[in-house]
């Protein structure tokens, strides 16, 4: 079964969701750090989330959206989980040691991931050359990051922060792509109330975690500055209500090949924020690392659109692809 979805959406709006995850997501590895810097990782995540999964349910209830629906929520539920607190967790675990700039050039080897645990496609996948080709590059480029802070992990006394720092990314990256796959295939319903569903999941995981890991018995919420307030703040309006309702959308009215197209761009919004910002120095083999996994995710998009070009070309659409562009423009209506 085909895994895009054609709709007649509109392209504005398709535009408008692209540039909100390239560039908004690309600057929440930013205001991460600055936010971590006063709130320990698990409490910043469950205030992050349940303030935005509130605010997203009143504007469900305000819509008048069926909120409740078992098979909805449990898909919603474990993308959630496999999403916000693994993936989205595990980079605010590590932004605690690693500079935001690191982390999101690490983040950015996600498509090769998305390839990996995309079985349904594996068969298309595996037969492309260019695609094969980039997988190959792509761990070069991963390889060549991980090379360049063996000298900090080896030699400095915080080293194995730095190295569990990277893992954890590693970790996250991989659950974010497959919390996605899992979010294309199984999400029912409205986007909406998905995203609203998978928030709340989050905070809720998040918030006994961080009374579980004793965050609370050193936290004062009056000793957090404004500057981290501030970057709380954006990181739920922006980062989580707006940039992350719009991949959801986007991953119900595009194939999540082109969804993920995000690693080209917050990569680089994240170097330089973090370079301008926040004093933080890219090395030359990072810069390396980040243009050969960049490239590596080009060669792997080509190959795939290629071959949805080709899946397009045929005469008509099936009875089961024409049920989903059915159910798909009811979904629309939410927007």
């Amino acid at each position: 079964m085909s895994t895009v979805t054609k709709k007649p959406v509109s392209t504005v709006m398709v535009i408008l969701a692209f540039a909100t995850v390239y560039l908004v997501w690309g600057s929440t590895y930013f205001f991460i750090q600055k936010a971590v810097h006063d709130f320990p990782p698990l409490i910043m995540g469950a205030l992050r989330f349940l303030v935005a999964g509130s605010i997203m349910l009143t504007w469900c209830l305000i819509k008048g959206e069926k909120l409740w629906d078992p098979q909805q929520a449990k898909a919603a539920i474990i993308t959630g989980v496999l999403l916000l607190f693994v993936g989205n967790g595990c980079v605010i675990w590590a932004e605690k040691t690693l500079p935001s700039s690191l982390v999101a050039v690490w983040i950015s080897s996600a498509p090769i991931w998305f390839v990996l645990l995309e079985k349904p496609k594996w068969k298309e996948n595996f037969r492309s050359a260019s695609t094969i080709i980039g997988l190959i590059v792509g761990f070069i480029g991963v390889v060549l990051l991980l090379s360049d802070q063996l000298d900090a992990i080896m030699n400095t006394p915080g080293g194995g922060e730095t190295l569990a720092g990277l893992l954890i990314v590693l970790v996250g990256c991989i659950s974010w792509a497959g919390g996605s796959i899992y979010s294309k295939y199984n999400s029912k319903g409205s986007a909406l109330v998905n995203t609203t569903w998978q928030m709340l999941t989050a905070g809720f995981v998040f918030l006994p975690g961080s009374f579980i890991a004793g965050e609370w018995k050193a936290f004062s919420f009056a000793a957090v500055s404004s500057g981290a307030w501030f970057s709380l703040g954006y990181l739920i309006v922006f980062g989580s209500v707006l940039a992350f309702s719009a991949y959801v959308w986007l991953l119900q009215v595009r194939s999540p090949t082109q969804v993920s197209t995000y690693a080209y761009v917050n990569p680089v919004v994240a170097v330089l924020l973090g370079v301008f910002f926040a004093n933080e120095v890219m090395s030359l083999w990072q810069l390396v690392g980040l243009a050969i996994i960049l490239g590596s995710v080009l060669l792997i998009n080509l190959a795939k659109y290629r071959n949805s070009n080709k899946d397009n070309s045929g005469n008509g659409a099936s009875a089961a692809v024409n049920k989903r562009i059915i159910v798909s423009n009811a979904q629309e209506k939410m927007a």
